[in-house]
């Protein structure tokens, strides 16, 4: 284990993917797409430390033959000769012609692991022995079958609230012989949403922030009809107003409510903590408790409102308020 993990440095280093003048060079040769066909444009090959080896043994072999004249080391060395050389072209064929295709991800919180998942899919020929990794995280190993698909989920780890981008995916491989590693640096253009960490803490009481006034919400329900308002996406169809739809008055659904709930103002100013994190952090706790209460809940940072509601809406709109707020798009 030690041995590859140096392998993986001596490689990095030697292919100069830390440097920024490599990074403009990769991100020309392979540039960031959903779906990536790997091709001879866009497949590195180098020998392992297992196959220098080699090529120094046969290069000793070569002047040991040609000192004592021996055929039957001469036949030896040209067979390892083209071993060797056969096992490149393996090496290479097994990562050629793979596709892969960045199939979604999900929000995460900080401290987790972001899940991102991936479609490997075979068209020409199986794919064996392939190595999945980001530098530091431990490589996912799968193999794709002739004319099939393989869907696979990596995790990697996110440290910080906003929009999280891994970066080249390292895709890899060493069969058969593990002479060489074949290999690509492939940006599926993965972009994940990154929540602030939640922090629990005492709820603020009743009132504070917002307008200063704890503030009455009628929350939607069943019982007495209210009026119309616009359509929006998600709305029941069972609450949509056909009949005004049929004479051209545009798209309206029904609004009903249930008696009123005490709404609680969640504030920026209002939170606790010795920095800008640590209060979003409690804001993300207080959000996620009062959806589990149920109570209506609204949201100020700044000059941004989000106006006192409930569902997994308004929880993902106040969570994503709180993830971007003051970062840099």
């Amino acid at each position: 284990m030690v041995a590859e993990r140096g392998q993986r440095g001596v490689i990095a280093r030697l292919s100069g993917q830390t440097s920024r003048l490599f990074q403009r060079w990769i991100g020309k040769r392979i540039p960031a797409a959903r779906e990536i066909r790997l091709n001879h444009r866009r497949i590195f090959i180098v020998p392992t430390r297992a196959g220098l080896a080699l090529l120094v043994l046969l290069v000793i072999m070569l002047l040991g033959a040609i000192n004592y004249q021996n055929s039957l080391v001469y036949a030896l060395t040209f067979l390892l000769v083209s071993l060797f050389w056969v096992g490149l072209h393996h090496t290479y064929r097994n990562l050629a012609g793979l596709e892969l295709r960045a199939t979604g991800s999900r929000p995460v919180f900080v401290g987790e692991s972001a899940p991102l998942s991936l479609t490997l899919a075979a068209v020409q020929h199986e794919h064996q022995a392939l190595a999945l990794y980001w530098p530091r995280t431990q490589p996912q190993r799968l193999d794709v079958e002739a004319g099939q698909e393989t869907t696979v989920t990596l995790y990697h780890p996110v440290h910080q609230r906003g929009w999280f981008r891994p970066g080249r995916l390292r895709v890899e491989t060493r069969y058969p012989l593990g002479w060489f590693v074949a290999w690509s640096l492939v940006d599926l253009n993965w972009q994940v949403l990154v929540y602030p960490k939640p922090l629990v803490a005492a709820l603020p009481r009743q009132g504070a922030g917002g307008d200063g006034d704890g503030a009455l919400l009628n929350a939607e329900g069943v019982d007495d009809f209210q009026g119309l308002r616009a359509y929006q996406p998600g709305d029941s169809r069972r609450r949509l107003d056909w009949r005004a739809w049929s004479r051209g008055q545009g798209l309206h659904s029904k609004v009903f409510a249930e008696p009123s709930q005490n709404s609680l103002w969640l504030v920026l100013d209002s939170a606790p903590g010795q920095d800008l994190e640590q209060r979003l952090g409690y804001l993300t706790g207080w959000v996620l408790e009062l959806e589990r209460r149920g109570q209506p809940y609204g949201l100020q940072l700044g000059s941004q409102r989000l106006g006192p509601a409930l569902g997994e809406a308004h929880r993902d709109a106040c969570l994503k308020t709180l993830a971007l707020y003051g970062v840099a798009a």
